[in-house]
């Protein structure tokens, strides 16, 4: 090979690898960019696609219909929610669980202690929870509780609801959905909204508090109130209603239900 061939050919080589160096630094062109974007977007909009509760009511296995203490036995009758999504099923399992111990517990039945010729008492349990409704990002089942003592003059019940915010799998208390500071603003819209049961009932407004214990209704965020607390046994749970357009203020808009716009008077 001749000097002038040599050189030529060292010549050649730097510049193919400057080629190829600027070829793989090239910046990508306008449709590859787009494909990647549009398949990070849909990759965004996967992640917040909010799932359709599905819930059915199922009983729940017991390892024997009556627990027995020393003070008596229980009869216990549970059923939960089976849905399409495992943490919610886990969540009310494991309160009823916490709730009532005794009733899952595969230990022997302790004897029940009684006086002379006295007959061993039955007390009852039940615990059910159902699915109430889905509103876009967050969903409400309720879980009601009743139990009778032997001998009482009447058994108690109690209806709690339980709000998910679906998005962040948590349970929503009422100070989770309430803009910041404003409690005693809500506190005072919803006893000029039930004014006239309030005053009926002789419940002043010093002595109203605020229930977490909530749902959402069809015209308003309803409060709901244990027995005893501002009626009487036979009224039931009382039930005091918020309406939509007065929260506008208090609710963090994510938990404020999609609503019309009403002329303003």
């Amino acid at each position: 090979m001749s000097t002038f061939q040599l050189k030529q050919r060292y010549w050649v080589l730097p510049l193919f690898c400057s080629v190829v160096l600027f070829t793989g630094c090239q910046p990508k062109d306008a449709s590859q960019q787009s494909a990647e974007a549009k398949t990070t977007n849909t990759e965004a909009k996967a992640e917040q696609v909010i799932p359709a509760i599905q819930a059915k009511v199922v009983p729940v296995k017991l390892a024997k219909p009556e627990a027995c203490e020393a003070e008596g036995c229980t009869q216990y009758d549970i059923q939960t929610v089976e849905t399409n999504l495992k943490w919610i099923d886990q969540y009310f399992m494991d309160r009823i669980k916490k709730t009532d111990p005794i009733a899952f517990s595969d230990q022997p039945n302790q004897k029940v202690r009684l006086d002379d010729d006295a007959q061993p008492s039955l007390n009852q349990s039940s615990t059910y929870v159902r699915y109430v409704g889905q509103n876009d990002n967050f969903a409400t089942f309720a879980m009601q509780s009743y139990s009778y003592s032997a001998g009482a003059a009447h058994g108690m019940y109690h209806q709690e609801f339980v709000n998910f915010d679906l998005k962040q799998k948590k349970r929503l208390a009422l100070q989770d959905i309430l803009v910041k500071g404003t409690d005693a603003q809500v506190l005072d819209a919803l006893y000029d909204n039930n004014l006239n049961w309030l005053q009926e009932h002789n419940i002043e407004k010093a002595k109203l508090q605020l229930s977490d214990n909530f749902y959402y209704g069809a015209n308003g965020l309803v409060f709901v109130y244990p027995l005893y607390e501002l009626a009487s046994y036979a009224e039931g749970m009382s039930e005091l209603t918020l309406p939509y357009y007065s929260l506008k203020k208090f609710v963090r808009p994510e938990y404020l239900p999609s609503l019309p716009q009403y002329p303003e008077h």
